[in-house]
């Protein structure tokens, strides 16, 4: 890797870690368990149609590793790297048959995705599967929350390729 890449890198991990860490000092805007934004996701949208997948993975693993440490929350840790995998890897494929207009397409069976991660892991942790019956509540708000996270990163996309 160039140091300008590795710089780049390094950039784009602290902007989505800063947004990690203000989005955690927002109250709930609705008051149900679990349900975010998740604006930092703009971040990794960003770096998986600009960069690859490579930089995008290094980015996502960077904030998700240095959030949890940063905000005392290791527990959700587990809780993380098996939403943000998930939906990096879902986000790659897709990759593949959006077009640049259609990213927050994208950006919402991402959202979707991570919400199907998460609990995956919850049921891993609490060893029950009753667990399950809390994502219809997260895949509504994966939508939503996808969809406003996807037209963000869509027009920063946009933006980013007309000025390289």
């Amino acid at each position: 890797m160039s140091a300008k890449r590795i710089s780049l890198n390094a950039l784009l991990t602290a902007i989505s870690l800063t947004i990690f860490m203000v989005e955690l000092q927002i109250p709930p805007i609705v008051p149900i368990p679990g349900v975010k934004l998740g604006l930092a996701n703009i971040v990794t949208i960003f770096a998986v149609f600009l960069l690859g997948p490579g930089d995008a993975a290094c980015i996502l693993l960077a904030r998700i590793l240095l959030g949890g440490i940063f905000s005392g929350r290791m527990i959700a840790l587990l809780y993380s790297l098996s939403g943000g995998l998930l939906c990096f890897v879902v986000m790659l494929a897709m990759r593949r048959i959006v077009t640049e207009k259609q990213i927050w397409v994208c950006s919402i069976v991402g959202a979707i995705a991570h919400n199907a991660g998460q609990m995956s892991a919850a049921v891993f942790v609490t060893g029950t599967p009753a667990v399950l019956s809390y994502l219809p509540v997260l895949i509504i708000s994966g939508i939503c929350a996808g969809a406003c996270t996807g037209l963000c990163g869509q027009f920063v996309v946009r933006r980013a390729r007309k000025l390289l």
